[in-house]
């Protein structure tokens, strides 16, 4: 099992900027090369959705359209922490941000029910 602790979640005003961190623990490094990374969210009556995943080894990353081109998904192999840097920040991003890893290449990253351990979440709300 692994232990992901999510920090960096707060309130800012639309257009504004944040960087969630997800530190990993639990395992070497080498096992987590083998890990999909996963960012979701939860809006209050919403379902949760997928934000961002990142493939350990080789880095490669992938994001739902709504945040494409304003967040980026990154990795520190010497701290095993994830992060999620979150630009021009609109209303609609405010949720709940769930950090999430799978110990497999995945290839539907999107699927919330592929992961396998999860952080206990951190509240982002952005003000209009």
């Amino acid at each position: 099992q692994v232990q992901l602790v999510e920090s960096g979640g707060g309130l800012v005003q639309a257009g504004g900027s944040l960087r969630l961190s997800c530190a990993a623990s639990g395992r070497t490094f080498s096992t987590f090369s083998t890990y999909t990374m996963g960012w979701f969210r939860q809006a209050p009556g919403k379902e949760r959705e997928f934000v961002a995943a990142l493939r350990w080894s080789g880095g490669r990353t992938d994001y739902a359209g709504s945040v494409e081109d304003r967040f980026t998904i990154s990795r520190d192999n010497a701290k095993n922490t994830v992060y999620l840097q979150m630009n021009a920040l609109k209303p609609e991003d405010t949720a709940i941000y769930y950090c999430a890893a799978v110990p497999v290449g995945l290839g539907d990253y999107y699927d919330s029910r592929r992961y396998v351990d999860w952080g206990q979440g951190t509240q982002v709300t952005v003000s209009s």
